[in-house]
């Protein structure tokens, strides 16, 4: 995967980990060559009996599927057994999304409160201009902490971002997430030739640590939802919409392979705007 499909090492590790969990936790396992399209069909059910999520049952049958198709093309394998083997639907829930006004007071939280005793003196600022960065640019999180400095084109208010399946594209920055990623940069004393984000060791910031920031703000917050880094990436595409912009450009600044993908975002404007239609409208509701 990583060397042929140029997989991420993000997409490498969740398939190693299925492979290994499917092996060392299905009784029946006895070698790879001697499974059965039935052994797969009682997986299926130890994980659905264990309220496993969808998305988490398709992940780990996808890296099976994948695997077994790589023992049929190089390992004269006759026929993968999960070629007859159903999965779940995929869940469609819509994202959940912050408020124009919350994403405010999260991006503006970190400058307004004391510094902790044992954070850097730069460390607000660097807070700041992650959450302004996700809620600028829409990046994944994975994208942002592997960023580094080169990756700014001050004059051109862009970055350019490696995405999934290493594919690049530049993405714009706007006004208030680059003037606070200078701020950072000139506060942290951040090198022009290393990570952007820098943990308070100076080396580069891990997903963990970004999410335990947005998690420490959000909680001194009066945002009454659970967010993560990729809900301000839903925020992003939904305001965008929301605010007259195509899908195609969304799918664009998002990185995304295939416009179905995006087309997720339309429900939630379309939920919205209907919303906003019913309260408003004054033959919207047909019992008035």
């Amino acid at each position: 995967m990583r060397v042929e499909r140029n997989a991420s090492d993000h997409t490498v590790k969740n398939y190693r980990q299925a492979l290994t969990h499917y092996r060392t936790t299905y009784p029946k396992f006895n070698g790879w060559k001697n499974a059965i399209a039935d052994h797969f069909r009682d997986y299926l059910y130890i994980l659905l009996k264990a309220d496993t999520a969808n998305a988490t049952i398709r992940l780990r049958f996808a890296a099976l599927r994948g695997f077994y198709k790589h023992l049929v093309r190089r390992y004269e394998m006759n026929i993968s057994p999960l070629l007859t083997v159903q999965m779940p639907k995929a869940e469609r829930a819509l994202p959940v999304v912050l408020t124009e006004a919350q994403v405010v007071e999260l991006i503006e939280l970190p400058e307004k409160l004391p510094r902790e005793r044992r954070a850097p003196e730069w460390a607000a600022a660097r807070d700041a201009a992650i959450m302004e960065l996700f809620y600028s640019s829409g990046l994944r999180l994975h994208e942002l902490v592997s960023l580094n400095v080169k990756d700014i084109d001050v004059q051109s208010d862009t970055l350019r971002v490696t995405g999934k399946g290493r594919k690049e594209r530049m993405s714009p920055v706007g006004g208030p997430a680059m003037r606070a990623i200078q701020r950072y940069r000139f506060a942290a004393k951040v090198p022009e030739d290393g990570a952007l984000f820098l943990s308070k060791r100076r080396d580069r910031i891990t997903t963990r640590a970004v999410d335990n920031i947005l998690q420490k703000y959000l909680k001194l917050s009066g945002v009454p939802v659970h967010a993560t880094p990729h809900k301000l990436r839903h925020s992003f595409a939904t305001h965008l919409l929301n605010r007259g912009a195509d899908l195609r450009s969304v799918q664009e600044l998002l990185g995304h392979a295939n416009l179905s993908t995006t087309q997720i975002y339309t429900h939630v404007s379309t939920a919205r705007m209907k919303e906003v239609y019913d309260k408003t409208h004054p033959r919207a509701n047909p019992e008035v």
